[in-house]
Protein backbone atom coordinates (compact mmCIF):
# COMPACT_ATOMS: atom_id res chain seq x y z
CA UNK A 1 0.00 0.00 0.00
CA UNK A 2 1.33 3.20 -1.05
CA UNK A 3 1.77 6.17 1.05
CA UNK A 4 2.75 9.99 1.67
CA UNK A 5 6.13 9.01 1.17
CA UNK A 6 5.47 8.53 -2.46
CA UNK A 7 6.85 12.36 -3.15
CA UNK A 8 9.86 13.10 -0.81
CA UNK A 9 11.42 13.12 -4.38
CA UNK A 10 9.17 15.91 -5.33
CA UNK A 11 10.81 18.90 -6.87
CA UNK A 12 11.54 22.09 -5.11
CA UNK A 13 9.93 25.36 -6.31
CA UNK A 14 11.50 28.59 -7.32
CA UNK A 15 10.09 31.21 -5.00
CA UNK A 16 7.83 34.49 -6.67
CA UNK A 17 6.48 37.43 -5.50
CA UNK A 18 2.64 36.89 -5.91
CA UNK A 19 0.01 38.01 -3.57
CA UNK A 20 2.18 37.07 -0.57
CA UNK A 21 3.82 38.86 2.48
CA UNK A 22 1.25 41.77 4.33
CA UNK A 23 -1.35 41.01 1.72
CA UNK A 24 -1.84 37.87 3.41
CA UNK A 25 -2.28 39.30 6.89
CA UNK A 26 -4.76 41.76 6.34
CA UNK A 27 -7.56 41.82 8.86
CA UNK A 28 -10.79 39.26 8.22
CA UNK A 29 -12.58 41.92 9.06
CA UNK A 30 -14.19 43.95 6.34
CA UNK A 31 -15.94 47.36 6.86
CA UNK A 32 -18.81 48.18 4.15
CA UNK A 33 -20.39 51.38 3.39
CA UNK A 34 -23.51 51.20 1.64
CA UNK A 35 -24.23 54.73 0.23
CA UNK A 36 -27.51 56.36 -2.06
CA UNK A 37 -27.24 56.93 -5.72
CA UNK A 38 -28.70 59.37 -7.35
CA UNK A 39 -30.54 57.18 -9.24
CA UNK A 40 -31.88 55.48 -5.83
CA UNK A 41 -30.04 52.96 -6.47
CA UNK A 42 -28.31 50.95 -3.58
CA UNK A 43 -24.45 51.39 -4.29
CA UNK A 44 -22.05 49.53 -1.39
CA UNK A 45 -18.62 50.44 -1.37
CA UNK A 46 -16.00 47.59 0.71
CA UNK A 47 -12.51 47.86 1.93
CA UNK A 48 -12.09 44.85 0.04
CA UNK A 49 -13.04 46.13 -3.64
CA UNK A 50 -9.65 46.75 -5.14
CA UNK A 51 -7.99 43.75 -4.06
CA UNK A 52 -11.37 41.72 -5.38
CA UNK A 53 -10.91 43.15 -8.45
CA UNK A 54 -7.48 42.66 -8.69
CA UNK A 55 -7.85 38.66 -7.95
CA UNK A 56 -10.40 38.39 -10.44
CA UNK A 57 -8.23 40.08 -12.87
CA UNK A 58 -5.11 37.57 -12.03
CA UNK A 59 -7.37 34.30 -11.79
CA UNK A 60 -8.60 35.41 -15.54
CA UNK A 61 -5.23 36.18 -16.79
CA UNK A 62 -4.37 35.48 -20.92
CA UNK A 63 -3.37 30.99 -21.04
CA UNK A 64 -4.68 30.43 -17.69
CA UNK A 65 -7.39 28.87 -15.84
CA UNK A 66 -8.38 27.01 -12.75
CA UNK A 67 -7.50 23.55 -11.53
CA UNK A 68 -10.64 22.32 -9.48
CA UNK A 69 -9.08 20.04 -6.69
CA UNK A 70 -11.95 20.36 -3.98
CA UNK A 71 -13.09 17.13 -4.19
CA UNK A 72 -14.60 16.26 -0.29
CA UNK A 73 -12.60 13.78 1.39
CA UNK A 74 -15.33 11.07 0.13
CA UNK A 75 -15.15 11.95 -3.62
CA UNK A 76 -11.23 11.70 -3.70
CA UNK A 77 -11.38 8.65 -1.86
CA UNK A 78 -13.14 7.11 -4.63
CA UNK A 79 -10.68 8.39 -7.47
CA UNK A 80 -7.43 6.97 -5.26
CA UNK A 81 -9.68 3.60 -4.56
CA UNK A 82 -9.66 3.52 -8.61
CA UNK A 83 -5.71 2.87 -8.14
CA UNK A 84 -5.81 0.84 -5.38
CA UNK A 85 -5.08 3.54 -2.57
CA UNK A 86 -6.43 3.32 0.28
CA UNK A 87 -8.64 6.61 1.71
CA UNK A 88 -6.18 8.22 4.62
CA UNK A 89 -5.28 11.81 5.37
CA UNK A 90 -1.95 10.68 3.83
CA UNK A 91 -2.43 9.28 0.43
CA UNK A 92 -4.76 12.17 -0.06
CA UNK A 93 -1.56 14.50 0.89
CA UNK A 94 0.54 12.13 -1.40
CA UNK A 95 -1.83 12.88 -3.88
CA UNK A 96 -2.36 16.51 -3.56
CA UNK A 97 1.23 17.38 -3.23
CA UNK A 98 1.94 15.70 -6.65
CA UNK A 99 -0.66 18.30 -8.48
CA UNK A 100 0.15 21.32 -6.51
CA UNK A 101 4.34 21.38 -7.18
CA UNK A 102 3.70 20.06 -10.78
CA UNK A 103 7.13 22.45 -11.94
CA UNK A 104 5.61 25.20 -13.89
CA UNK A 105 2.04 24.82 -13.37
CA UNK A 106 1.26 28.18 -12.88
CA UNK A 107 2.08 28.79 -16.48
CA UNK A 108 -0.99 27.08 -17.43
CA UNK A 109 -2.91 27.68 -13.91
CA UNK A 110 -3.65 30.73 -12.29
CA UNK A 111 -6.18 29.25 -9.70
CA UNK A 112 -6.86 26.23 -7.50
CA UNK A 113 -10.08 25.52 -5.14
CA UNK A 114 -9.31 23.76 -2.63
CA UNK A 115 -11.13 21.74 0.06
CA UNK A 116 -11.15 23.08 3.38
CA UNK A 117 -8.60 20.22 4.46
CA UNK A 118 -6.02 20.40 1.48
CA UNK A 119 -6.22 24.76 2.65
CA UNK A 120 -5.02 23.82 6.17
CA UNK A 121 -2.54 21.06 4.91
CA UNK A 122 0.83 21.10 4.38
CA UNK A 123 3.09 18.85 1.58
CA UNK A 124 4.89 15.47 2.36
CA UNK A 125 8.08 18.28 2.72
CA UNK A 126 5.95 19.89 5.44
CA UNK A 127 5.60 23.31 3.47
CA UNK A 128 1.89 24.86 3.49
CA UNK A 129 0.03 23.83 0.36
CA UNK A 130 -1.20 27.41 -0.13
CA UNK A 131 2.13 28.76 0.18
CA UNK A 132 2.99 26.09 -2.66
CA UNK A 133 0.57 27.59 -4.76
CA UNK A 134 1.82 31.13 -4.27
CA UNK A 135 5.22 30.61 -5.36
CA UNK A 136 3.58 28.83 -8.52
CA UNK A 137 1.94 31.97 -9.06
CA UNK A 138 -1.32 30.22 -8.31
CA UNK A 139 -3.95 31.73 -6.27
CA UNK A 140 -5.57 29.78 -3.37
CA UNK A 141 -9.38 29.00 -3.59
CA UNK A 142 -11.87 27.55 -1.50
CA UNK A 143 -15.11 25.24 -1.64
CA UNK A 144 -17.39 27.02 0.59
CA UNK A 145 -20.95 25.05 0.30
CA UNK A 146 -21.90 22.24 2.72
CA UNK A 147 -23.54 20.43 -0.80
CA UNK A 148 -26.76 19.57 -2.20
CA UNK A 149 -29.70 18.81 -0.08
CA UNK A 150 -33.21 18.25 -1.29
CA UNK A 151 -35.34 21.07 -1.82
CA UNK A 152 -39.11 20.27 -0.27
CA UNK A 153 -42.04 21.46 -2.14
CA UNK A 154 -39.95 21.04 -5.77
CA UNK A 155 -39.89 18.25 -8.26
CA UNK A 156 -37.64 16.20 -6.70
CA UNK A 157 -34.89 18.48 -7.10
CA UNK A 158 -31.98 20.06 -4.96
CA UNK A 159 -30.51 23.17 -2.95
CA UNK A 160 -27.02 23.82 -1.64
CA UNK A 161 -26.68 24.73 1.92
CA UNK A 162 -23.86 26.46 3.59
CA UNK A 163 -24.94 30.01 4.13
CA UNK A 164 -24.93 29.63 8.04
CA UNK A 165 -21.39 30.46 9.31
CA UNK A 166 -20.27 31.63 6.25
CA UNK A 167 -19.12 34.99 7.14
CA UNK A 168 -16.60 33.52 9.60
CA UNK A 169 -15.95 30.82 8.20
CA UNK A 170 -14.77 32.45 5.17
CA UNK A 171 -12.88 35.07 7.10
CA UNK A 172 -11.06 32.63 8.60
CA UNK A 173 -10.18 30.78 4.78
CA UNK A 174 -9.15 34.55 4.26
CA UNK A 175 -6.84 34.32 6.77
CA UNK A 176 -5.25 31.40 5.44
CA UNK A 177 -4.53 32.54 2.15
CA UNK A 178 -7.74 31.96 0.54
CA UNK A 179 -8.81 34.93 -2.15
CA UNK A 180 -11.60 33.51 -3.57
CA UNK A 181 -14.42 30.99 -3.24
CA UNK A 182 -16.64 28.56 -4.71
CA UNK A 183 -20.09 27.40 -4.00
CA UNK A 184 -21.38 24.42 -6.33
CA UNK A 185 -25.43 24.85 -6.96
CA UNK A 186 -27.72 22.70 -9.54
CA UNK A 187 -30.49 23.20 -12.18
CA UNK A 188 -32.04 19.86 -13.40
CA UNK A 189 -33.39 20.04 -16.75
CA UNK A 190 -35.68 16.54 -16.74
CA UNK A 191 -37.09 17.52 -13.52
CA UNK A 192 -38.29 21.00 -15.12
CA UNK A 193 -36.48 23.03 -13.63
CA UNK A 194 -39.26 24.45 -11.50
CA UNK A 195 -39.58 27.86 -10.75
CA UNK A 196 -38.81 27.19 -6.72
CA UNK A 197 -35.56 25.47 -7.71
CA UNK A 198 -34.46 28.24 -10.21
CA UNK A 199 -35.29 30.99 -7.60
CA UNK A 200 -33.88 29.10 -4.69
CA UNK A 201 -30.99 28.39 -6.46
CA UNK A 202 -30.53 31.88 -7.58
CA UNK A 203 -30.94 33.20 -4.15
CA UNK A 204 -28.44 31.34 -2.71
CA UNK A 205 -25.58 31.90 -5.23
CA UNK A 206 -26.35 36.10 -4.09
CA UNK A 207 -26.68 35.95 -0.82
CA UNK A 208 -22.78 33.64 -0.63
CA UNK A 209 -21.56 36.11 -2.99
CA UNK A 210 -21.95 38.98 -1.31
CA UNK A 211 -20.99 37.59 1.95
CA UNK A 212 -17.85 36.42 0.05
CA UNK A 213 -16.76 39.61 -1.29
CA UNK A 214 -17.41 41.39 2.25
CA UNK A 215 -14.84 38.90 3.43
CA UNK A 216 -12.38 39.50 0.49
CA UNK A 217 -12.79 36.32 -0.92
CA UNK A 218 -13.65 36.65 -5.03
CA UNK A 219 -16.69 34.49 -5.56
CA UNK A 220 -17.17 32.22 -8.15
CA UNK A 221 -21.36 31.89 -9.49
CA UNK A 222 -21.77 28.89 -10.56
CA UNK A 223 -25.90 27.57 -11.60
CA UNK A 224 -24.72 24.48 -12.71
CA UNK A 225 -27.25 23.32 -14.93
CA UNK A 226 -26.99 19.06 -15.19
CA UNK A 227 -26.29 17.54 -18.36
CA UNK A 228 -28.52 14.92 -17.19
CA UNK A 229 -31.28 13.99 -19.60
CA UNK A 230 -32.81 13.23 -23.52
CA UNK A 231 -33.10 17.66 -24.04
CA UNK A 232 -31.61 19.29 -27.20
CA UNK A 233 -29.40 21.74 -27.29
CA UNK A 234 -32.09 24.82 -28.22
CA UNK A 235 -34.08 23.23 -24.34
CA UNK A 236 -30.65 23.71 -22.58
CA UNK A 237 -30.36 27.42 -24.09
CA UNK A 238 -33.87 28.38 -22.68
CA UNK A 239 -33.57 27.04 -19.49
CA UNK A 240 -29.53 28.65 -19.14
CA UNK A 241 -31.73 32.00 -19.98
CA UNK A 242 -33.80 31.31 -17.18
CA UNK A 243 -31.38 30.48 -14.57
CA UNK A 244 -28.97 33.72 -15.09
CA UNK A 245 -31.65 36.65 -15.84
CA UNK A 246 -32.19 35.28 -12.17
CA UNK A 247 -29.21 34.62 -10.69
CA UNK A 248 -28.26 38.33 -12.23
CA UNK A 249 -31.40 39.75 -10.79
CA UNK A 250 -30.65 38.99 -7.25
CA UNK A 251 -26.97 39.73 -7.16
CA UNK A 252 -27.78 42.98 -8.39
CA UNK A 253 -30.29 42.73 -5.14
CA UNK A 254 -27.50 41.92 -2.98
CA UNK A 255 -25.35 44.58 -4.17
CA UNK A 256 -22.67 42.56 -5.29
CA UNK A 257 -19.78 43.91 -7.41
CA UNK A 258 -19.88 42.57 -10.92
CA UNK A 259 -16.23 43.39 -11.16
CA UNK A 260 -15.43 41.10 -8.48
CA UNK A 261 -16.87 38.17 -9.45
CA UNK A 262 -15.98 34.79 -11.69
CA UNK A 263 -18.93 33.18 -13.48
CA UNK A 264 -18.50 29.28 -13.92
CA UNK A 265 -21.55 28.63 -16.07
CA UNK A 266 -22.34 25.39 -18.08
CA UNK A 267 -21.70 25.21 -21.63
CA UNK A 268 -24.68 24.93 -23.79
CA UNK A 269 -25.21 21.31 -25.04
CA UNK A 270 -27.99 18.58 -25.71
CA UNK A 271 -28.47 16.64 -22.63
CA UNK A 272 -25.77 13.75 -21.97
CA UNK A 273 -28.51 10.91 -24.04
CA UNK A 274 -29.54 13.41 -26.50
CA UNK A 275 -29.67 11.64 -29.98
CA UNK A 276 -28.63 14.86 -31.42
CA UNK A 277 -24.88 15.31 -30.83
CA UNK A 278 -23.66 18.85 -31.08
CA UNK A 279 -20.16 19.83 -32.79
CA UNK A 280 -17.82 22.07 -30.99
CA UNK A 281 -18.65 25.72 -33.40
CA UNK A 282 -22.20 25.26 -32.35
CA UNK A 283 -21.51 25.03 -28.54
CA UNK A 284 -19.33 27.41 -28.90
CA UNK A 285 -22.24 29.30 -30.84
CA UNK A 286 -25.04 29.08 -28.48
CA UNK A 287 -22.99 29.44 -25.16
CA UNK A 288 -21.69 32.34 -26.51
CA UNK A 289 -25.04 33.66 -27.29
CA UNK A 290 -26.10 33.16 -23.92
CA UNK A 291 -23.32 34.86 -22.40
CA UNK A 292 -23.60 37.57 -24.43
CA UNK A 293 -27.64 38.10 -23.89
CA UNK A 294 -27.45 37.49 -20.08
CA UNK A 295 -23.95 38.50 -18.40
CA UNK A 296 -22.70 42.02 -17.98
CA UNK A 297 -19.22 43.23 -20.11
CA UNK A 298 -17.98 43.87 -16.25
CA UNK A 299 -17.59 40.43 -15.24
CA UNK A 300 -13.87 39.54 -15.89
CA UNK A 301 -13.34 36.27 -16.40
CA UNK A 302 -15.58 33.35 -17.40
CA UNK A 303 -14.50 29.93 -16.13
CA UNK A 304 -16.12 27.45 -18.37
CA UNK A 305 -17.31 23.84 -17.68
CA UNK A 306 -16.81 21.05 -20.39
CA UNK A 307 -14.41 20.29 -23.28
CA UNK A 308 -11.55 21.94 -24.34
CA UNK A 309 -12.44 21.80 -27.96
CA UNK A 310 -15.47 23.66 -26.74
CA UNK A 311 -13.70 26.09 -25.03
CA UNK A 312 -11.11 26.55 -28.11
CA UNK A 313 -13.74 27.10 -30.13
CA UNK A 314 -15.58 29.74 -27.65
CA UNK A 315 -12.30 31.54 -27.84
CA UNK A 316 -12.49 31.71 -32.00
CA UNK A 317 -15.09 34.85 -31.68
CA UNK A 318 -14.30 37.95 -30.08
CA UNK A 319 -16.06 38.62 -26.89
CA UNK A 320 -15.65 41.31 -24.03
CA UNK A 321 -14.73 38.29 -21.03
CA UNK A 322 -11.69 36.29 -20.55
CA UNK A 323 -13.40 32.74 -21.57
CA UNK A 324 -11.06 29.95 -19.89
CA UNK A 325 -11.64 26.74 -17.89
CA UNK A 326 -11.90 25.54 -14.63
CA UNK A 327 -11.81 21.52 -14.62
CA UNK A 328 -11.28 18.94 -12.22
CA UNK A 329 -11.31 15.13 -13.83
CA UNK A 330 -10.65 17.08 -17.33
CA UNK A 331 -7.40 18.07 -16.10
CA UNK A 332 -6.54 15.25 -13.05
CA UNK A 333 -8.27 12.09 -14.52
CA UNK A 334 -4.55 10.84 -17.08
CA UNK A 335 -2.27 12.42 -14.29
CA UNK A 336 -4.14 9.93 -11.27
CA UNK A 337 -3.86 7.03 -13.85
CA UNK A 338 -0.33 7.95 -14.34
CA UNK A 339 1.19 7.99 -11.02
CA UNK A 340 -0.71 4.85 -9.79
CA UNK A 341 0.32 5.44 -6.48
CA UNK A 342 4.12 4.61 -7.49
CA UNK A 343 6.42 6.69 -6.33
CA UNK A 344 8.82 5.97 -9.61
CA UNK A 345 5.77 7.29 -11.65
CA UNK A 346 5.40 10.86 -10.08
CA UNK A 347 6.96 12.65 -12.47
CA UNK A 348 5.43 11.19 -15.67
CA UNK A 349 2.18 12.27 -13.69
CA UNK A 350 3.19 15.09 -13.24
CA UNK A 351 3.91 15.62 -17.06
CA UNK A 352 0.81 14.45 -17.87
CA UNK A 353 -1.03 16.90 -15.88
CA UNK A 354 0.59 19.68 -17.61
CA UNK A 355 0.22 18.35 -21.00
CA UNK A 356 -3.76 18.30 -19.88
CA UNK A 357 -3.08 22.31 -18.30
CA UNK A 358 -0.59 23.60 -21.83
CA UNK A 359 -3.86 22.31 -23.74
CA UNK A 360 -6.31 23.95 -21.79
CA UNK A 361 -4.13 27.15 -22.19
CA UNK A 362 -3.93 26.93 -25.80
CA UNK A 363 -7.78 26.43 -26.01
CA UNK A 364 -8.28 29.73 -23.79
CA UNK A 365 -6.11 31.38 -26.18
CA UNK A 366 -7.84 29.49 -29.25
CA UNK A 367 -4.78 28.12 -30.49
CA UNK A 368 -5.45 24.28 -29.72
CA UNK A 369 -5.45 21.71 -32.24
CA UNK A 370 -5.39 18.25 -30.18
CA UNK A 371 -2.28 17.16 -31.61
CA UNK A 372 -0.14 14.71 -29.33
CA UNK A 373 -3.12 14.61 -27.01
CA UNK A 374 -3.75 11.06 -25.73
CA UNK A 375 -6.97 9.05 -26.31
CA UNK A 376 -8.47 8.82 -22.68
CA UNK A 377 -7.69 12.66 -22.25
CA UNK A 378 -10.22 13.42 -25.28
CA UNK A 379 -12.75 11.32 -23.59
CA UNK A 380 -16.01 12.88 -22.07
CA UNK A 381 -16.06 13.39 -18.40
CA UNK A 382 -19.84 13.04 -17.79
CA UNK A 383 -21.17 10.81 -15.03
CA UNK A 384 -24.92 10.40 -14.42
CA UNK A 385 -26.21 11.99 -10.97
CA UNK A 386 -22.52 12.57 -10.57
CA UNK A 387 -22.37 14.40 -7.04
CA UNK A 388 -19.13 15.58 -4.97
Amino acid sequence: MASASLLKTSPVINKTDFIKGQALRQPSVSVSVVRSHPSGLTVRASSYADELIKTAKTVASPGRGILAMDESNATCGKRLDSIGLENTEANRQAYRTLLVSAPGLGNYISGAILFEETLYQSTVDGKKIVDVLLEQNIVPGIKVDKGLVPLAGSNNESWCQGLDGLASRSAAYYQQGARFAKWRTVVSIPNGPSALAVKEAAWGLARYAAISQDNGLVPIVEPEILLDGEHNIDRTFEVAQQVWAEVFFYLAENNVMFEGILLKPSMVTPGAECKERATPEQVADYTLKLLQRRIPPAVPGIMAMEATLNLNAMNQSPNPWHVSFSYARALQNTCLKTWGGRPENVQAAQEALLTRASANSLAQLGKYTGEGESEEAKKGMFVKGYVY
